[in-house]
């Protein structure tokens, strides 16, 4: 009989009994948190339904917040364009072409404040997807907060603020991984004083995956990763149990069903175990592994969209399935370009279908006890262990980033699967097996040149209205810091909330630090 494998090459057996997995595992709420890390899970709070948006300028990207928090969505998540995830402003020529295309575009407090327009901060929390210019985006937000009287401590959600997975797969990085990482802990030091109830950093395992890798490598670079900022932090003088519990992370549901439950599984019981026996954490905060998950991206498809829509669903029920803390389900015409409103409240409408209507969140890890989940569930931890170990004996996160490494292994994932999609082994409906001949007819939301007008004219009056000495002040004090060891965090407050721009900020720190440029990769 010919051997049968699943989409990271692990082969699958026909039945599956008692003895092919590892035993009973403790029950949800317990160490090492491998049914949840909730006792009851869902039965008294659903998860954060928190659908990720943001296109043109902040007031067409506030009307859409408004839209979904109308419509039930419990979080907002905030997608920037490239420009304000590179630091380069509207106006700058870097700029060109890219703003508001693939989110929305910040430049400064103004635009912070259109964005967030009568979005109760208080009673809302808010996931940011940041990461070169975390701390600007940040400290913008917490200035919104604080004009609106909102306590620090009632000032919440989550930068993700992961700049190792940027330099492995996704590639919106500025500084080199060194100055980086030092804004990485500074941020964590601020958070720790200032906005105790903060999550620090989004350790992305999602973008790994989207750019080709197994369910394994996923978990395995995600917690290396992982590693490296406990280990820069602890460098910083930070004390574990002071900055873990505020560690999240973020992971992709992709379509192999029950391998995407056991990975989720796999991640908080090796997660556990790390804080624990590697870092001496003491408080169960930092042992239980709290994570975001966000449908797959790449495997939506252009061809026949309305399919995307049952993708979704399968892939979402995973996620909860898997005990994810919030959860974002994509819409089903993205591989066409912007989500469309009714694309965007479908999705939405998805997950509340999985929350109020199936009865699944009744139950805490419902498919806890299976024999292949739990075998599956042994067989991807086994596999990240190993990866995680061969990464430190290569010399940790940092180091397989600087030398390829980690983009190699992604990119060797990444053709196998192509490979076995272009040959017809791995089936994608509506691609590469029952296609159809006609073209599909689907609305695209198009973002034109008039966003990036728009901006650079609001760019130009904020400018000429400002006190140039006071700017200058501020940007020489954010040189000053960033050649020496003070916190970064207190001067580029200062800064922003006087309303010098993201790009302003970036260019002084671009001449301390210089550019990162990624290794030739063979």
């Amino acid at each position: 009989m010919t051997e049968i494998r699943n989409d990271s090459g692990v082969p699958l057996k026909p039945v599956y009994v008692a003895e092919d997995h590892g035993g009973e595992e403790p029950p949800p709420g317990s160490f090492p948190y491998t049914r949840g890390i909730h006792r009851d899970m869902y039965r008294g709070r659903l998860w954060t339904m928190r659908q990720y948006a943001g296109f043109g300028t902040a007031a067409e990207s506030n009307q859409r917040y408004q839209f979904l928090l109308k419509r039930g969505q419990t979080g907002l998540s905030v997608a920037f364009d490239l420009p304000t995830q590179i630091g380069y402003d509207s106006d700058d020529p870097m700029a060109n072409g890219e703003v508001g295309k693939v989110g929305v575009a910040i430049d400064s407090l103004e635009d912070m404040e259109v964005l967030l327009k009568d979005i109760p901060l208080d009673m809302v929390s808010t996931s940011m997807t940041i990461n070169a210019t975390a701390a600007m985006l940040l400290l913008l937000y917490q200035l919104v907060a604080e004009k609106q009287g909102c306590p620090p401590e009632k000032i919440t959600g989550t930068v993700q603020n992961d700049i190792l997975k940027e330099y492995a797969a996704r590639g919106t990085y500025i500084f080199p991984p060194v100055p980086s990482m030092r804004l990485v802990t500074d941020l964590f030091a601020y958070c720790q004083t200032e906005l105790p109830n903060w999550n620090t950093i989004s350790i992305s395992g999602y973008h790994i995956r989207e750019a080709g890798s197994t369910a394994a490598e996923e978990v395995a670079l995600t917690l290396s990763h992982a590693v490296a900022y406990v280990e820069a932090a602890l460098a910083a003088g930070l004390t574990v149990d002071d900055f873990a519990p505020r560690i999240s992370f973020f992971f992709a549901a992709h379509m192999d069903f029950f391998e995407e439950v056991a990975k989720f599984r796999a991640a908080r019981r090796i997660w556990a175990r790390v804080m624990r026996d590697r870092f001496a954490a003491k408080d169960e905060k930092s042992q239980a592994l709290r994570f975001h998950t966000q449908t797959g991206g790449v495997t939506l498809t252009a061809q026949q969209p309305l399919n995307n829509v049952v993708r979704t669903a399968l892939e979402a029920m995973s996620a909860v399935l898997g005990g994810t803390q919030s959860l974002h389900t994509n819409a089903y015409d993205e591989a066409l370009g912007l989500p469309s409103q009714n694309a965007a409240e479908l999705a939405l409408r998805t997950q509340q279908v999985i929350g109020h209507e199936t009865s699944v969140p009744q139950v805490a890890d419902p498919l806890g006890g299976s024999y292949y989940v739990e075998s599956l569930t042994d067989r991807v931890e086994e596999e990240a262990l190993a990866i995680m170990a061969e990464i430190d004996e290569l010399g940790g996160a940092v180091r397989c980033i600087e030398t390829g490494w980690t983009q190699r292994r992604i990119a060797d994932s990444a053709y196998r699967f192509q490979t076995r999609v272009e040959a017809g082994e791995r089936v994608v409906v509506g691609v590469n097996k029952y296609a159809n001949d006609g073209e599909d007819k689907v609305e695209i939301t198009k973002v034109g040149p008039r966003h990036q007008v728009a901006q650079s004219r609001a760019l130009k009056r904020l400018r000429a209205g400002r006190d140039q000495a006071v700017v200058a002040r501020r940007l020489s004090d954010i040189e000053r810091a960033a050649r020496g060891t003070d916190n970064l965090m207190p001067p580029l407050k200062a800064a922003l909330a006087d309303y010098v721009t993201i790009g302003e900020c970036c260019v002084v720190l671009r001449k301390v630090w210089g550019e990162y440029r990624p290794p030739e990769i063979v």
